[in-house]
């Protein structure tokens, strides 16, 4: 392939197509004719000699070469644009939109923050929000069409970079009456009632350590510590999942209207508490501390745009939450540098 007779547009059709899946949401996005991307997309399967995208059910589907090609085109598109383009990045004058993959806990606890904090600083900045447990997170970080994920993450391949966001808690919670709310709490009454359980994958795997692992990704599946799954070898204790769910927006409605139980994390009990007239209980044992992060693949460190998002915006709502759960004593979330 004689590489100086490449027309690089062929490359803005491919990685537009990759992003969308689709030659109608390309040709939305690179302002040109549906005709004009399919075309496009002829040239380059002739060039390099593979189908490239399949139709299928779904849209367009990556063949296996174009998902080994897409992370070099990205990189390639990226180091070209910013070989002609400015380095700084002004939040005030700038359109972008930010693709971001978050857990259930960040979009209920972190997102209305963050989409304050832009929109003040960078009022034409969009935000496009993936669900994090239904994504092949690497894949999509991989090609771009994610940009940065915020959750709780284990391993990571060596090509993925991460930043702590704040250290997160856990807190039970109970209907405003509650027996538990009487005395002191004690296992034995604990496992008394049963149990709403919050696992984010809405899988019945259930690992030891409470992670799942995904194509070389770690991510967390539920804050809860597996509580009700463990029998204490003295007495026997066996709680009951009453009811499992994959995300935490109902647990408080379930919960303030009935004697079961539920472990939270801190940052939405305080919230919830607030809502639906809940009562944050003090646990029979020491809380689960886990920490928030945001994962981001390493070419994103060459992105004036990501990085300030990393150090102006992600910061300022840790910050944010710290404050809003600063007048409950147990433990508020605690913001931390980055590192």
């Amino acid at each position: 392939m004689a590489i100086r007779r490449v027309d690089l547009n062929l490359f803005r059709v491919f990685e537009a197509i990759m992003r969308h899946r689709s030659v109608a949401g390309a040709a939305r996005e690179l302002n040109i004719t549906p005709s004009a991307v399919s075309h496009a997309l002829a040239r380059l399967r002739q060039l390099l000699d593979d189908q490239l995208f399949i139709l299928a059910e779904t849209g367009m589907t990556p063949t296996a070469r174009a998902l080994e090609l897409a992370p070099d085109i990205n990189e390639g598109l990226r180091r070209f644009a910013e070989a002609v383009t400015s380095r700084s990045f002004d939040p005030l004058r700038s359109a972008r939109t930010f693709r971001i993959a978050m857990s259930d806990y960040a979009g209920m606890t972190l997102l209305p923050l963050i989409a304050d904090k832009v929109g003040k600083m960078g009022p034409n900045i969009n935000l496009r929000i993936f669900p994090l447990s239904r994504l092949d997170l690497v894949a999509n970080l991989d090609s771009g069409q994610v940009e940065m994920a915020v959750g709780w993450f284990g391993n990571l391949p060596r090509r993925m970079r991460r930043m702590p966001v704040l250290a997160e808690s856990e807190a039970l919670v109970v209907r405003v009456g509650h027996p538990l709310t009487a005395s002191e709490i004690t296992m034995e009454r604990l496992f008394a009632f049963p149990h709403v359980v919050v696992e984010l994958t809405g899988s019945e795997a259930r690992p030891a350590d409470g992670f799942i692992e995904e194509q070389g990704v770690e991510r967390r599946v539920w804050i809860e510590r597996l509580l009700l799954e463990q029998e204490n070898d003295r007495n026997g204790l066996v709680g009951r999942v009453a009811i499992s769910l994959p995300h935490y927006s109902a647990v408080a409605n379930l919960v303030g209207r009935s004697d079961m139980v539920a472990t939270l994390p801190r940052s939405i009990a305080i919230r919830e508490a607030a809502r639906e007239s809940l009562v944050i209980l003090e646990l029979p044992y020491d809380p689960l501390q886990v920490m928030v992060e945001t994962v981001w693949h390493e070419r994103a460190n060459q992105d004036p745009g990501l990085q300030w998002f990393f150090d102006e915006i992600l910061p300022a709502a840790a910050a944010d939450l710290k404050m809003a759960t600063a007048d409950h004593a147990e433990g508020p979330a605690e913001p931390v540098p980055r590192t």
